[in-house]
């Protein structure tokens, strides 16, 4: 396996796998699509069927022992049924500079993390209305993502793919954050991200003002209390953008 040497000794910051790097005899690199914390994430080719896949390639430093790559994929398996997280293949175990890389495979998913996605956006931002949509389609994946059991814990713009639909949104979200059980504190965190995340949408502080009433309505001023008060949960975000009356001016 052609792995290039890391450039410093003992951990593991970066793979810098090249394009054409066969991995575990079954996948061939073709490009790179994003670092985190936990690893980086690889466009590959499988060998057999020339099929796409996304392979994420843990820092074994964030992997002890292989738990963090295990929880996320029994997290991903028992919402296999939520349209909005990709969807969970198998996990391979490579040799990376003397060390086991555990690398966990899906499916791969074509669009763009949001903030991409924006700046192809006249001003760099979405108008309200459809800053509001694609509000909509994050909040039902996340109405989803609570319904089975668990939730998110990690909504920012790098963890949002968007494509366009139509007059709607494509969108998946990925890198749920591994512990913790959904408590009541943490399915409000995913709410008062999705709100943030329409906030930045619509260009963020240097646009906020000139924003209309219904637009604010939803942002809250971005204050935890208040959006708490009015959407408790990511359904209730959901129905609301769906009954929203919009006055003309």
């Amino acid at each position: 396996m052609a792995f290039k040497k890391s450039r410093k000794p003992g951990r593991i910051e970066s793979f810098d796998l090249t394009p054409g790097t066969l991995v575990a005899d079954k996948y061939r690199v073709q490009e790179r699509l994003g670092t985190g914390w936990e690893g980086e994430v690889y466009l590959v080719r499988e060998v057999g069927t020339g099929v796409e896949r996304s392979a994420k390639f843990y820092f074994p430093h964030r992997n002890t022992g292989g738990r963090t790559a295990r929880y996320n994929a029994r997290k991903l398996h028992k919402l296999r049924h939520c349209p909005v997280l990709i969807q969970y293949h198998n996990q391979e175990t490579v040799e990376f500079d003397g060390k086991d890389v555990t690398v966990m495979v899906s499916e791969y998913v074509e669009g763009d993390q949001l903030p991409s996605f924006l700046k192809r956006q006249p001003g760099g931002r979405l108008d309200p209305f459809q800053a509001m949509h694609l509000l909509h389609a994050m909040a039902t994946g996340v109405e989803d993502i609570h319904a089975g059991g668990e939730y998110h814990g990690d909504l920012h713009s790098g963890n949002v793919i968007v494509g366009r639909r139509g007059i709607g949104f494509d969108v998946k979200l990925v890198d749920l954050f591994p512990p913790g059980r959904p408590t009541a504190g943490a399915i409000m965190d995913d709410v008062c991200d999705l709100v943030r995340l329409l906030y930045d949408c619509g260009g963020g502080q240097r646009t906020y003002r000139r924003q209309p009433p219904e637009f604010k309505d939803v942002c809250c001023g971005l204050k935890r209390s208040l959006i708490q008060k009015k959407f408790r949960t990511a359904g209730e975000l959901r129905w609301y953008l769906e009954n929203l009356q919009w006055w003309s001016r």
